[in-house]
């Protein structure tokens, strides 16, 4: 019976650590896609929420569809709920001059408060056409891609992000010409985007306009990102980094757009 008892805690102890060790590289391997039962309870609880939240947003969506600008105005409008149904409005009118892809919609469902700057999780996925690598933007310009996609959500990589492997291939649009380089970096103090390793002879200029070249293949080309805000040279004096204003408050999105290819 003790024999039994030691041999069950062994199996116990066992298990516990296989447990433990999968999770640790499962976590540690964030760049990788679901693994299907990953999927399976991602979508699971995303569905959940949805179900809770549904309530509250289909209000919000009913009064977009229904009202008229001077429900804006409105003295008794909470600030929050206003703010939500300006920003959905303003997603619908950028579809209409989003004319060379198809695009989808989608409403933010959580942030990782230990990662804000990295991920959000949106309520859209395979189910609604998203891929890996799709970009992902407001209003005001590109947020990031897609990176991870389960049946019927998605996270998005940010380009806040704090990740050496995410860059983004820009265009600098300096007196009628563009100059090539690389987004790659977050300044959390100042809120600017960072662009780095651009050679000291070229010229660039304080308030030059940043989109997205198109080069690599990743994203499409002549995303607007931002502005640029600050130029300094490195200890060596050998190249520049630049410092992108964006249009976008990273603390605040609730819609976003997902650019697809034409079918």
């Amino acid at each position: 019976m003790k024999r039994k008892n030691k041999i069950d805690k062994k199996i116990i102890i066992c298990c516990s650590i296989f447990l433990i060790v999968g999770g640790l590289f499962l976590s540690i391997n964030l760049n990788r896609n679901y693994y299907f039962m990953e999927a399976f309870f991602k979508d699971f609880s995303v569905n959940i929420e949805k179900i809770i939240m549904y309530p509250f947003t289909a209000f919000n969506k009913e009064k977009v569809e229904n009202q008229d600008e001077s429900y804006l105005i409105q003295k008794n409008v909470n600030e929050s709920l206003e703010k939500e149904i300006s920003e959905l409005k303003e997603v619908l009118n950028l579809n209409n001059t989003l004319t060379e892809y198809d695009v989808e919609n989608a409403t933010i469902l959580s942030r990782n408060k230990s990662y804000w700057f990295n991920t959000i999780t949106i309520d859209k996925g395979k189910k609604n056409g998203l891929k890996k690598n799709m970009a992902v933007i407001t209003k005001n310009g590109l947020i990031g891609k897609i990176y991870k996609v389960a049946n019927t959500s998605s996270e998005v990589k940010l380009i806040t992000a704090d990740d050496i492997n995410f860059k983004v291939s820009v265009a600098i649009k300096t007196n009628d010409s563009d100059n090539y380089a690389i987004l790659n970096g977050y300044d959390s103090k100042s809120g600017l985007i960072k662009v780095n390793d651009i050679d000291k002879t070229t010229v660039v200029n304080k308030d030059d306009v940043v989109l997205t070249s198109g080069l690599g293949g990743v994203f499409p080309g002549g995303i607007y990102i931002g502005t640029v805000a600050k130029i300094e040279n490195d200890k060596y004096n050998l190249s520049k980094t630049l410092y992108i204003k964006t249009e976008q408050d990273f603390n605040n999105i609730h819609y976003v757009t997902i650019l697809k290819e034409k079918k």
